[in-house]
């Protein structure tokens, strides 16, 4: 028995756990005080979510020799039937008063306008007022925004007054991202509790999960903080939050999986500590295993484009470790420290008989092994009906005005600014070219379709020139995150590109959109194939096989399209969407592969376990009963975990996290439990191949025998 016990006797035995629980607390007594300061080290500026070899992020670094780098808030007044005398004196004593303002980055001197409408009878005027983004700017953006709010009011009497482009929107986005962390932490814990509460029908059970997963959290917080300061780690906000709902929910999982486990080993042993060790010894490598399908997968970010996307690798990959190292070490060790009361009232009583083989997973799988072809070609008919839903898809990136769940002021004011003025003025294309060639190149931009050719010059504030170099800026007349502004810097860049000597290059917000638009294809298109590799790789090397790893990936590709295709439904026409971003598809699939083969693994572990002993098709039916519950309560674990994220005001958050749920949902109840189950059954012993087992199946199971096993009635 000692040679079962295996190294799980170095984190339950006797006096180990003790030692466990000492080093765990002396971790956090470091870490925990770090933790808290993740949210100051996040660089949420353009930059870190830009290609580093983007045209526009050579724009912005280039930007910074003629002026700090900064961004207008956009004060925008408007009355439909044009502004009286005391509105105009208003907007002048508000302009006069905002060239004062120096607090929080705000360079009041530079503050442009009032700027009309039209010089007889306006309608609208607009000021610009400067905000310097340096190392600081992302956490002042909305304290600016709100001192410019203090002197130009809310509007009233049938003056309407609102704050948008680049710095307005900015500061609605900043503080939607405001307290995200508490905000998640709080939502995935409440999601844990109940799905606990439920799952072990124990209050006290879920105390040691929740003390698992928390530490793990603090744990990794404080890691990426460190790496984020001194290690050149780029963190935003994107990232942090997405931190929090990993480590829970695969924290959470992992912990479910070995309960079970160690759940069944105490009916069979009386001494917990020796159970744990065998929980450990036969649970532990599916749960490795599960782990380091995610954290490799997430490290495949690294190969990515995109800052924020190459940055989410390493944050992501981090949490899971030290997830998976609290719920290998620190959890078993409060399991058995607790005892068996722990699991009150339900205490699993040593010599109880198990309830999985007479349970409804038990039936559930031998009414598939009847007929298992036509179950599994009827379920994968229907996911692939499901996938058809993949035409209503439209990632082509979210526009501004359709970024937030609601509407802030920020987009209100964009849409009243769109109707008197050129729409991109807020946020206008940015150009440094050579000195010698700028009147060349000027003339290029001006004569571009899309462009405002008045708009063009250098603004208040800037250099004349620096280093042979000039900036200008152009205002396009389509709004800075449409389509069609998109295609009028496509045109500016081909036109500008062919004056010679020039060196000319076109950056701004809308420019950016378009960069990491063509980046997000090229990680779309690297990255899903790679994350395939690692996880047929990680298959293959844990069940010595072939063919069963290439069916459990077919599987996981199909649920992932059938909840891509029902999520695209629901968000045309019962969330009315706009649309989903680039890189909607890449995080879900990523998430959704690597967090959803979890359970494929942790199932077929068993059934692999079971054909050793009894045959194929015996080894399903009973892989399926051993661990139908405790799958499917962890598959409902994630998928609330990840529902967590609609709580925050933001679209591109909320489609994530309705997206992976669903996912998780349809891997969990319908691919693992029917498609996967049905496969195996109708494939038989060759799933194995090239193993031995595929040949013997089981020590002396004639292929007779096990069909007759298995096909019984209940």
């Amino acid at each position: 028995m000692g040679g079962d016990r295996g190294w799980g006797r170095l984190v339950c035995g006797r006096r180990a756990k003790w030692l466990v629980l000492g080093l765990w607390l002396v971790v956090l007594f470091v870490m925990a005080p770090f933790a808290s300061r993740l949210t100051d080290a996040q660089d949420n500026d353009a930059a870190s979510w830009l290609p580093g070899s983007a045209e526009s992020t050579q724009v912005l670094t280039l930007s910074k020799d003629f002026r700090p780098e900064q961004i207008p808030a956009v004060v925008v007044y408007a009355r439909p039937d044009g502004l009286t005398a005391a509105d105009r004196a208003r907007i002048a004593a508000d302009a006069a008063q905002l060239r004062r303002l120096t607090d929080h980055g705000i360079r009041g001197p530079q503050t442009r306008g009032p700027v009309f409408d039209r010089p007889v009878d306006p309608r609208a005027a607009e000021i610009y007022v400067p905000i310097t983004m340096d190392e600081k700017g992302w956490q002042r953006i909305a304290p600016a925004v709100d001192s410019v709010r203090d002197v130009v009011g809310k509007g009233g009497t049938g003056l309407a007054v609102h704050i948008t482009g680049p710095g307005g929107t900015s500061a609605d986005f900043s503080k939607a991202f405001e307290g995200i962390d508490s905000t998640l932490l709080l939502a995935a814990m409440g999601v844990v509790v109940v799905m606990l509460l439920i799952t072990y029908r124990s209050p006290t059970l879920l105390v040691p999960p929740l003390l698992g997963v928390v530490a793990a959290l603090f744990t990794a917080q404080a890691l990426i903080y460190f790496l984020a300061r001194h290690g050149g780690l780029t963190v935003n906000g994107q990232s942090a939050g997405i931190l929090t709902v990993l480590v829970f929910g695969a924290g959470t999982d992992y912990a479910l999986l070995l309960v079970a486990r160690y759940r069944e080993e105490l009916r069979r042993h009386e001494d917990r500590h020796e159970a744990m060790a065998l929980a450990l010894h036969r649970a532990g490598p599916a749960v490795l295993a599960s782990g380091a399908t995610v954290v490799l997968s997430m490290l495949v970010l690294l190969a990515a484009e995109m800052n924020s996307t190459r940055g989410l690798g390493p944050v992501a990959a981090i949490g899971v470790a030290v997830a998976l190292v609290a719920m290998l070490t620190l959890f078993p060790a409060l399991l058995v420290v607790f005892g068996r009361w722990i699991f009150w009232p339900v205490i699993p009583r040593y010599g109880s008989p198990d309830p999985t083989e007479r349970g409804v997973w038990a039936r559930t799988g031998r009414r598939i092994a009847r007929r298992p072809r036509t179950v599994w070609v009827g379920t994968a008919l229907a996911l692939a009906v499901c996938s058809l839903g993949l035409l209503q898809l439209r990632a082509e990136g979210i526009g501004n005005a359709d970024a937030f769940t609601g509407k802030p002021d920020s987009i209100t004011g964009q849409e009243v600014s769109a109707r008197y003025f050129p729409a991109g003025s807020g946020d206008p294309l940015v150009i440094v070219s050579n000195q010698a060639q700028a009147r060349r190149v000027g003339a290029a931009v001006a004569a571009t379709d899309g462009v405002v050719p008045a708009s063009l010059g250098r603004p208040p504030g800037t250099k004349p020139s620096y280093d042979g170099k000039v900036l200008f800026e152009a205002t396009t007349t389509d709004p800075a995150d449409s389509e069609a502004a998109k295609r009028t810097v496509e045109r500016v860049r081909d036109a500008v590109h062919e004056v010679p000597g020039a060196d000319a290059r076109v950056g701004g917000g809308t420019a950016a959109l378009v960069d990491m638009d063509r980046a997000t294809t090229h990680d779309n298109l690297l990255i899903i194939p790679l994350v395939l590799a690692v996880v047929l790789l990680i298959l293959t090397a844990l069940l010595r096989a072939v063919v069963a790893p290439l069916v459990l990936v077919g599987t996981v590709i199909l649920s992932f399209t059938a909840a891509l295709g029902i999520s695209a439904l629901a968000f045309r026409h019962v969330f009315d969407y706009a649309g989903e971003s680039t890189d909607f598809p890449l995080f879900v699939f990523v998430f959704l592969v690597a967090l959803g083969i979890d359970y494929n693994i942790f199932l077929t572990t068993r059934i692999r376990e079971e054909a050793l002993r009894r045959g194929t098709r015996p080894g399903v039916v009973t892989g399926l009963a051993a661990t139908g519950a405790v799958i499917t309560s962890a598959g409902l674990v994630l998928a609330g975990t990840f529902a967590a994220l609609g709580t925050l005001p933001m679209v591109a958050f909320a489609e994530i996290g309705f997206t992976v749920a669903l996912g998780v949902l349809i891997d969990t109840f319908v691919v693992r439990s029917v498609l996967v189950t049905a496969l195996f059954l109708d494939v038989g012993r060759r799933v194995w191949w090239p193993h031995a087992l595929a040949r013997t199946d089981g020590p002396g199971v004639p292929a007779a025998q096990e069909g007759a096993a298995v096909g019984r009635r209940p």
